[in-house]
């Protein structure tokens, strides 16, 4: 029986045609998505589901989801889909990273003229018979500072626009190189700087933990009087409350906002504004971005159902059906590796270098490589997946190199990471045993023989008696309750390290209270996807 596919967002009907052509049956239905009954009701009956961001993706969806093997998302924002749930499922997410990069870039781009000279307000005037041409007063571009915040794919794409433009390009992002900031003919700045002097700042950073609320008003208190921000990425990395204050008071002369924090946008303190230029997520909207988005997501999704190829997979490597039962507990590996690197590593990563000993180095070594990438960013870039995290990891010049040898061990193969700061250089090793599951080998140069777990406590400490119970104890009174604990050391008196399994993630109140202990060197809340294990 062939396959089936349902389209339950609005897509191109050449896509459609794909699926066809590669003989899978396909119901084409870009109204269903908005029913959440109805799509709930007939969910069981299909193998892949093709969307666009209308469509939600929920874990009770999901649960209704008796065939389902995989998620085709035309576009890169994934935010509609519940990942840790597919995953426990065992359904692959895929999305379409860099097929509408340069149309959400040219919006931006067009967001800037748009602030700068005032187009919409003057358009709506003059079309109401109206002659006011002292009323909009704009400004000029050239010679102006554009503040680039997240300078990867897109944001990259907006820099070198901006150059071109004769303005002068500053930009913050935590891994963006001295030498690809040169490449690009932009300045690397601190967050702070950037604020500071920015004429016009425009946003590229995917929405973490990190980038949530990014400007608020006390960001907006350290910027120039007069700055116009432009918001074509995510809803959230904006205090819309905040930013509706500064219109008003004049501090911020426009703001050009394509993304809401609740979408559809249609009641918005900012609708209304004559200093607001807003659109309807328009980022992605044109006729080339659709077009090369939904052919995209076809062609993967037919390649996955018919011969088992995965690409640009939010959970899964790029690998071939026929290596992946060998392969994948080594992707999980190498995966949470880099996430424990890339949750433990502050400070701009200048080199990566991935051993592979044994068995290991006889491996599709490239998924291995790029799970370890994705892991190690995904603190950063919430959306990277195992196709992008090489090109991501590249255009910010990190270093990476791959290393492989002969068994020299007790293990039969492992994977050791290890990463260049400025300032430190930090390794982690691990390897699978018989159950396929992850496991920590080495941290720090010291020996030991950690699972992972899905909320762990990682501390560094000069090996002294009590650490334990301290601990212990500021767990107990805290009401956080610890499953399992590792410990490791390299010699007596040397250096240690704890690893605690908790219940939640840990409280970062009661972080601080640890940190803030004479004995502790540090400490640090980690979180792994151990779904599907």
């Amino acid at each position: 029986m062939a396959p089936r596919v349902l389209v339950s967002d609005k897509l191109s009907t050449t896509a459609v045609q794909i699926f066809k052509d590669r003989g899978i049956d396909v119901d084409y239905l870009p109204d269903l998505g908005k029913d959440k009954e109805k799509l709930l009701e007939v969910i069981g009956q299909y193998d892949g589901l093709a969307i666009r961001s209308a469509t939600k993706v929920t874990e009770k969806l999901i649960n209704a989801a008796g065939k389902l093997k995989v998620v085709g998302r035309a576009g890169i924002g994934v935010d509609n889909v519940d990942i840790p749930a597919a995953s426990r499922k065992g359904i692959i997410v895929m999305n379409t990273p860099f097929g509408n990069s340069i149309t959400t870039a040219e919006h931006a781009v067009a967001m800037i003229f748009a602030l700068a000279r005032q187009i919409p307000e003057a358009n709506a005037s003059t079309h109401s018979g109206k002659w006011e041409k002292n009323r909009f007063m704009g400004v000029e571009i050239t010679g102006k500072t554009l503040g680039v915040i997240g300078c990867g794919n897109i944001g990259s794409i907006v820099a070198t626009r901006g150059v071109g433009l004769k303005m002068h390009v500053i930009a913050f992002d935590p891994f963006l190189s001295d030498s690809r900031a040169e490449e690009l003919g932009v300045e690397k700045v601190e967050l702070d700087e950037l604020f500071h002097r920015a004429d016009f700042i425009t946003l590229h950073t995917p929405l973490t933990d990190k980038t949530r609320n990014i400007i608020d008003a006390a960001a907006i208190a350290k910027m120039k009087n007069g700055v116009r921000i432009i918001n074509c990425a995510r809803g959230g990395l904006v205090v819309e409350a905040d930013l509706v204050a500064a219109l008003k008071s004049g501090k911020v002369a426009g703001a050009g906002v394509d993304v809401f924090e609740i979408e559809p946008a249609e009641n918005n303190p900012l609708f209304g504004m004559e200093n607001v230029v807003a659109t309807p997520h328009l980022g992605a909207s044109t006729t080339e971005a659709q077009e090369n988005v939904a052919l995209q997501v076809a062609e993967q999704m037919s390649d996955y159902l018919i011969k088992g190829a995965v690409s640009n997979a939010i959970n899964m490597p790029s690998i071939t059906a026929e290596e992946a039962p060998r392969l994948k507990p080594f992707v999980k590996l190498a995966e949470v590796l880099g996430a424990f690197v890339g949750q433990v590593t502050e400070d701009p990563i200048k080199e990566v270098e991935i051993l592979f000993d044994g068995s290991t180095a006889t491996m599709n070594t490239r998924a291995l490589v790029s799970a370890a990438l994705a892991g190690l960013i995904r603190p950063q870039v919430s959306d990277v997946n195992m196709v992008s995290a090489p090109i991501m990891v590249k255009e910010r010049g990190i270093i990476v190199a791959e290393v492989k040898r002969d068994k020299s061990g007790v293990f039969d193969g492992y994977i050791k990471l290890t990463v260049k700061t400025e300032h430190i250089t930090r390794s982690i090793a691990g390897t699978c045993f018989s159950d396929h599951k992850p496991r920590f080998i080495q941290i720090k140069g010291i020996n030991l023989d950690a699972e992972v777990g899905q909320h762990m406590l990682y501390t560094t400490n000069a090996d002294a008696p009590g650490i334990i119970g301290l601990l212990g104890t500021v767990c107990g009174e805290n009401g956080v309750n610890i499953a399992n604990f590792q410990l490791g050391r390299n010699r007596p008196g040397g250096d240690a390290i704890a690893l605690l399994y908790l219940d939640a993630p840990f409280p970062e109140t009661v972080l601080e209270k640890v940190r803030a202990h004479k004995s502790i060197d540090s400490a640090k809340r980690l979180r792994f996807d151990v779904g599907g294990e």
